[in-house]
């Protein structure tokens, strides 16, 4: 039920640009961007129309990316301070940006605690679900929580003293700790040991990360306390000298961005591991306190963390907001949002063979409409079948209960060619990848680690199978993870060919990353770093030499992110031409649309609901001669020059009628969930005239069932 922000890297882009008067750059600031994208997510949770455990769940949302946000972006900034010439392309310094980071953060958090605090909590109770403070509990209730305190939290906490002989501990990132200042009575031996009986100590309690931060007051109960608020309850088990009023909690956020050197590496996965490590140790870049905490207390922990004032931010509400999370769970559907009702379609839903259907056509998959079970469910046949005779796959992020995996192992045990391309930089995903790694060397998969320097971000299959004494190329390229968890909430698309031309491409693709067999051509795809940037641009100046001969000319492209500034300078120029730019993008994008003489033909709108939008789509009118492709590429410049990506041609007619007139077509015409954005970066609600039908479209595909299931006879 998390969305994650995940891969959020630290690209910077410091060529000069020209200037537009009222906004002093034609480039918005990428941070500022991500900002804005983390208020449209704070808008759901302050929509009062929106079920309240829903609202609740965009409340844990927020704090989880702005985690990551800190963990990322804003450490890559504290690194770059005192060392950059001048100012970036979009007109910010780092110490302005930190600046405006920090209000923006602060205006935000604000917002978020007191929707928690004043809206959410209470409705809520009002519906039987609460969260109650320890001290409003009856006897029974105190009893029964006091119990689970002795039996499962008091054994494994571990109060901490700051002593001359006990330095400040090391404190890890992301835990709830308590802190408080008291004076133990200590034996005289103790006493002369550190030199005073009366000292005062700075004593550290963790929360331990590995237990329930919810817990109920009684069995089967909606009522719950924080474990944090039962420690503070039961601190004289702990302390007897501790007053309850003393403890204060605090958070820190550590840089996890850890530099990893691989061309000087000479075992990457080896390296991977020691890096993993590592990171718990990165650099203090955020400190939460409680609103409660005293000025003393956030002066120690100031000069003890070796931070600053500006890396302090005062809480006035739950620092571990992500623990709220478990209310969602409670098993009120009344309170949530229905699960969404997935399908088979037609095409694929008659028992036949899914070799025999994509020999005959293209398929296109539109997840969580259609279950990924499509795709397990077509892996599965491929291993169990005797004419399947190589299985290859590029793996970004596996999940650690992968079906996937699992059959691939097989696969390699009943004598098939396997290979695996594994990402185990794919951020916060590490270590499970690796560990899938081993399990599946072990199992004889040829597992390759991908291509120094490069991650490898594409998601393609290729399957080889023998059909009348030749060999048939099945390929599937999905906009999304080969992850069935994440799967239930993205939106993803997934296109399944047996197109000669493509199969030829990516078998070509997976010796680029096997062997270094390096292309500079591929029939159909584009890849990424090789000619994906190439292809990009050369297919908006096409539509930019189409409008200025008269011809149709239009780009539709949906996407998670538009940062890269040769592609923006292209639109630009395209809608200087006269050609019709629609954008939907659901976070970052560095463009200003609707400028005047700049981007007056430029409309960008990103839409936030209940599923986090991950498909990508572009098309282009090509002058009456449409084209549409589909993959794994945002225009970023980490996606364009940085990763393996793919990029593949929609070469079905009705395909791509479908991806122009019913998909895209319907994200433009939200007016529940979609934002429109404007020149300075802000987002606006699309209004919506009295008139008009009421479109979320994300309910639509769902609702109306308009999922791609046409039939054609070949």
């Amino acid at each position: 039920m998390t969305f994650s922000v995940n891969n959020i890297s630290r690209e910077t882009d410091s060529q000069p640009a020209a200037g537009v008067p009222e906004f002093g750059s034609i480039f918005i600031n990428r941070d500022l961007s991500l900002l804005e994208f983390f208020r449209r997510v704070l808008e759901e949770a302050l929509d009062p129309e929106q079920l309240p455990l829903e609202r609740l769940k965009f409340i844990t949302i927020l704090s989880s990316i702005v985690d990551e946000f800190f963990m990322i972006r804003v450490a890559g900034l504290k690194e770059k301070q005192g060392r950059e010439i001048g100012v970036s392309a979009d007109g910010y310094s780092t110490d302005e940006l930190l600046l405006e980071i920090r209000q923006r953060v602060d205006e935000m958090v604000g917002q978020q605690m007191q929707c928690l605090r004043d809206e959410i909590l209470p409705e809520l109770s009002r519906a039987g679900i609460e969260l109650v403070p320890v001290s409003s509990l009856s006897t029974e209730e105190r009893e029964y929580v006091d119990d689970h305190f002795e039996e499962c939290i008091y054994p494994i906490i571990t109060p901490q003293a700051v002593d001359p002989t006990h330095p400040f501990p090391y404190i890890s990132a992301g835990s709830t700790n308590i802190g408080l200042f008291a004076r133990p009575e200590l034996n005289r031996r103790t006493a002369r040991a550190i030199g005073s009986k009366e000292h005062e100590f700075f004593i550290r309690i963790k929360i331990p990360p590995f237990t329930a931060p919810l817990i109920p007051v009684a069995e089967d109960a909606q009522k719950f306390v924080l474990i944090d608020d039962l420690v503070v309850a039961n601190i004289k088990k702990l302390l007897p000298e501790a007053d309850p009023l003393s403890c204060h909690y605090f958070r820190i956020t550590r840089d996890a961005d850890g530099d990893l050197r691989e061309a000087e590496t000479e075992d990457l996965l080896a390296t991977m591991e020691q890096n993993l490590k590592q990171r718990r140790f990165g650099d203090v870049v955020r400190l939460e306190t409680a609103s409660s905490m005293p000025s003393k207390m956030v002066e120690y922990l100031t000069t003890s963390l070796e931070i600053t004032a500006d890396d302090v931010y005062s809480i006035d509400g739950p620092l571990s907001v992500s623990a709220l999370a478990g209310l969602y769970k409670v098993n009120r559907p009344d309170l949530k949002d229905s699960k969404i009702s997935a399908y088979v379609p037609a095409v694929l839903d008659g028992g036949t063979s899914k070799f025999e259907v994509i020999r005959k056509q293209d398929v296109l998959l539109h997840h969580p409409y259609n279950p990924y079970t499509i795709v397990t469910d077509f892996l599965k046949e491929a291993v169990d079948d005797p004419r399947v005779l190589a299985i290859k796959m590029c793996l970004y992020r596996i999940g650690s209960d992968s079906p996937i995996a699992p059959l691939l192992i097989k696969a390699s045990e009943a004598g098939k060619q396997v290979t695996a391309v594994i990402e185990i930089k794919a951020r916060f995903d590490e270590a499970n990848n690796i560990e899938w790694a081993k399990r599946m060397e072990e199992a004889g998969v040829h597992v390759v680690y991908g291509i120094l320097g490069l991650k490898t971000h594409c998601k393609a299959t290729l399957i080889v199978r023998s059909e009348d004494e030749e060999l048939v190329r099945y390929v599937h390229i999905a906009t999304g993870n080969y992850n069935p968890e994440t799967s239930a909430f993205y939106t993803d698309l997934g296109l399944l060919t047996a197109d000669r031309g493509i199969g030829e491409d990516v078998t070509e693709l997976f010796n680029y990353l096997t062997a270094y067999s390096h292309r500079e051509n591929f029939k159909k795809i584009a890849v990424a770093p090789i000619s994906l940037r190439e292809k990009g641009l050369a297919l908006i100046e096409r539509e930019t030499e189409h409008a200025k001969k008269g011809r149709p000319a239009r780009i539709i492209a949906k996407m998670n992110r538009l940062a890269d500034h040769d592609i923006i300078r292209a639109l630009y120029a395209a809608s200087d031409a006269g050609v019709e730019v629609d954008l939907i993008v659901r976070g970052v994008c560095t463009l200003r649309p609707g400028i005047p003489g700049l981007s007056e033909n430029i409309r960008v709108r990103s839409v936030v609901g209940k599923l986090l939008e991950h498909s990508r789509v572009y098309y282009f009118e090509n002058g009456g001669h449409p084209e549409a492709y589909t993959g794994s590429s945002d225009w970023m410049p980490r996606n364009l020059d940085r990763r393996v990506e793919v990029i593949s041609p929609v070469e079905d007619v009705e395909i791509r009628r479908y991806l122009r007139d019913e998909l895209l077509a319907t994200y433009l015409r939200d007016n529940v969930k979609a934002r429109q954005m404007m020149p300075d970066g802000s987002y606006r609600r699309v209004e919506r005239e009295p008139d008009d039908p009421v479109i979320d479209s994300q309910m639509w595909f769902q609702g109306q069932g308009n999922i791609l299931q046409f039939e054609k006879a070949h």
